[in-house]
């Protein structure tokens, strides 16, 4: 490219997150004159590409090889043709983090949900009884994505009493150790203050089941009704999937927001690091242990066990801990978990590269 015509990309795609280590790493598509953009969604076979030269629509056909953890998704940073009817996706650039799932398959397949996030937000609802287990799981894929999670415990609304609403955000917090807990209300605008600086700071990936408000959540963000929003039921606090693709949308106070579909399942894909983060107390604690493989069962000296009696662990976090290590170690056994951790080895890597050079280079294209 040349100098101006850099300069015209930067100016572009610089609102989606593109800096000078992905300029580096599309350096070697140059030459062929193709193009870089950021896929903001896909579905059948196309997707749509923000580029300097606007929003593309392309076929994603020779970016669709037999393994799904390879395919194209949303946040990708993608090497287009400039011309062509149809216009292809020649490749995508390599992923600093992506967020991955097992699927329903028999298979045991894993299945990528958004690319490239910095910022994992799991959207809990406030109507409903918290489900501190399924808060555990999504923060478990979300430290194995590589990206930082946060929970955001939306409709605060709903719960005017503070003694009430403090201990339900404590428990969260017991929940998810290290990671932020804000309370928000889409209706009174309370929190959203502090969910904005979040958000503004790189890519986020909105999550949750339906019925989370999310879409709301993307609304309030965004400043204009861009995603559908239906009311929840009344009878259980759930909503239906107003949205059913992954779409990837610039903010306009800065950073980009990835609005994702109510998840109703969320199975762990090789995600042993994930775990050991969510339940980092209790790692921590078997490091006492007088057995190095302790099974925190009935062993002799067992530092989890005497933690439970003293109180100082609820059982329900122990309970919940060998359930998704179980699962955990299922998926793993029927898959290929060497190659996986590699990818997640290299995906951490070009992160960490990446985050480096969009903070020494921070405002040079601002």
């Amino acid at each position: 490219m040349t100098s101006s015509s850099t300069s015209s990309v930067f100016s572009a795609l610089a609102p989606y997150g593109w800096d000078e280590a992905w300029a580096d790493e599309f350096a070697p598509y140059e030459p062929e004159g193709l193009l870089p953009g950021r896929v903001v969604r896909v579905d059948r076979g196309q997707c749509d590409i923000v580029t300097a030269d606007g929003l593309l629509r392309a076929d994603t056909a020779f970016v669709t090889p037999n393994d799904p953890m390879r395919v194209l998704c949303t946040g990708d940073w993608a090497v287009v043709e400039p011309a062509g009817n149809p216009r292809y996706v020649r490749t995508y650039l390599p992923r600093r983090t992506a967020f991955v799932r097992s699927t329903s398959s028999k298979r045991s397949e894993g299945q990528i949900l958004a690319a490239n996030v910095d910022h994992a937000i799991v959207a809990v609802s406030l109507a409903v009884e918290l489900d501190l287990g399924r808060i555990e799981r999504f923060l478990a894929l979300a430290w194995e994505s590589g990206a930082q999670p946060v929970v955001v415990l939306t409709k605060a609304d709903l719960v005017p009493d503070a003694v009430t609403l403090s201990h339900l955000v404590q428990d969260v917090e017991t929940t998810a150790p290290g990671v932020p807990v804000l309370t928000v209300s889409a209706l009174d605008g309370e929190g959203l203050d502090v969910l904005v600086a979040v958000v503004s700071g790189g890519t986020s990936v909105l999550l949750g089941q339906s019925g989370a408000g999310k879409s709301t959540l993307a609304n309030v963000l965004i400043g204009e009704d861009t995603m559908a929003v239906r009311a929840t039921r009344d009878a259980d606090g759930k909503g239906r999937h107003t949205t059913t693709t992954r779409n990837l949308l610039a903010l306009p106070g800065g950073g980009v927001l990835i609005d994702t579909p109510g998840l109703r399942g969320v199975g762990l894909w090789d995600a042993e690091t994930g775990v050991g983060q969510v339940f980092s107390e209790i790692e921590e604690l078997a490091r006492r242990c007088r057995f190095h493989d302790c099974a925190h069962e009935s062993e002799p000296e067992c530092a989890v066990l005497a933690a439970i009696d003293s109180g100082e662990l609820p059982e329900r976090r122990l309970e919940s801990y060998r359930k998704l290590i179980r699962e955990n170690q299922r998926i793993v056994a029927k898959t290929d978990a060497r190659l996986r951790s590699e990818i997640r080895k290299e995906w951490k890597k070009r992160g960490a590269q990446g985050k480096a050079a969009m903070e020494a280079k921070r405002g040079r294209w601002a």
